[in-house]
């Protein structure tokens, strides 16, 4: 049940770190936070998702943000978190609330035992009253196990604790239907549809991981479990509610009316691909129709190193993308099973086991307000090569 009283904010590098000296950009910071502080007079609970520990420790290190590689940024995280949250301890102070760190990984978010125990741990700091500040932990994270963006963090925390809004702060006004700088370029109010705009939002900014795109599909994650996301200039006067009552403009993206369950919304709205398969075009219809669910001998490829409970992105022949689903095995098991679909389970894997890699009641077809994945060309392995 979404809560009408729940807003997630997520601020960009941009507007929390001075991109000349890498240092904190204290008057926005005492911005946001009385904003913050505004809104919890008047009921709301509020959650910040915040970038900028990597750039402030950069600052510390005196490296430079376009040339830093991945150890040097987890060692600039190590160095900023310190730095930023005791500015924001110091400042929220001042407006008489305390703040607490939530440090997250991708696993976090995605193993839905960790993700619910996540979303009891920020739940627990509300009901405190004390604002809970996300963010991803960077010292611990390389590019192949990061979420990369806290846009789409953010919107993974606003499905967590069903919030009914999530306002993005960046440094432009909101959506445009073309790169801004271009001449005639016109501004979005309204997006019902994310998708008809994935392909004018590919920059992004020196300080941060994420442009417009990553805003976008953000905002489709939100949308999916019934948040509407607001996408805004963060300004230092009145950064959150000058938004919220209209008084600056923005983009809103609208929330579905009939949400997806917590469950669906888990499982279909993904940070980073596990896995893959590809079915054979008779067990894609029959998935489609749910009539079943995933067979080791409907598979013709997979893809990807992953393990048991892991989420599966399911491709038709043609390499549309029609479901996901929690699988029952490993690669290495589901890739013997199904190069060897004539030969029983038991002695393919040793054991008693059912040939069902996806049960029928984990898997989601996908629908159109879902965002579908490109089908990855890479490590993909045939099964049909040992029939």
């Amino acid at each position: 049940m979404v809560s009408d009283n729940r807003l997630v904010v997520k601020v960009g590098s941009s507007l929390l770190v001075n991109e000349e000296h890498l240092t904190p950009a204290y008057a926005f910071i005492h911005g946001l936070l009385g904003d913050i502080a505004a809104l919890r007079k008047e009921g709301k609970e509020v959650v910040l998702t915040s970038s900028g520990s990597v750039a402030l420790g950069l600052g510390a290190l005196g490296s430079d943000p376009a040339t830093a590689g991945v150890q040097e940024k987890q060692a600039a995280a190590a160095c900023g978190q310190p730095l930023l949250l005791n500015v924001y301890k110091q400042v929220a102070n001042e407006y008489g609330f305390d703040i607490a760190q939530v440090l997250v990984t991708l696993d976090d978010l995605e193993n839905r035992r960790r993700f619910l125990n996540t979303r009891n741990t920020i739940m627990r700091l509300l009901e405190r009253g004390i604002l809970p500040i996300v963010n991803e932990n960077d010292t611990v994270t390389t590019e192949e196990i990061r979420v990369g963006d806290n846009d789409r963090l953010a919107a993974k925390v606003a499905q967590m604790l069903e919030a009914s809004q999530l306002l993005i702060l960046t440094s432009i006004d909101g959506l445009y239907d073309r790169n801004p700088e271009e001449e005639g370029a016109q501004f979005v109010e309204k997006v019902d549809d994310v998708g008809a705009y994935l392909d004018v939002t590919k920059s992004t900014s020196s300080l941060g991981s994420g442009g417009m795109l990553t805003k976008m599909q953000a905002a489709n994650m939100a949308q999916n479990s019934g948040c509407t996301t607001l996408i805004g200039k963060g300004e230092i006067e009145s950064p959150i509610t000058a938004i919220l009552t209209g008084d600056r403009r923005s983009t809103e993206c609208v929330a579905q009316p009939n949400p997806d369950s917590s469950w669906k919304v888990w499982l279909t709205d993904r940070l980073q691909m596990a896995g893959s398969v590809t079915v054979k075009e008779a067990a894609a219809r029959a998935i489609l129709r749910k009539d079943i669910g995933v067979r080791s001998s409907d598979i013709l490829t997979l893809q990807g190193d992953f393990n048991k409970g892991d989420v599966l992105h399911i491709y038709d022949e043609e390499g549309h993308e029609i479901a996901r689903g929690l699988t029952n095995y490993g690669s290495k098991e589901a890739l013997l099973m199904a190069s060897y679909p004539d030969i029983p389970v038991s002695e393919t894997l040793g054991y008693q086991a059912s040939e069902v890699i996806i049960n029928q009641k984990n898997l989601i077809i996908l629908e159109e307000h879902h965002l579908p994945w490109d089908q990855p060309l890479d490590d993909k392995m045939d099964v049909t090569q040992h029939h």
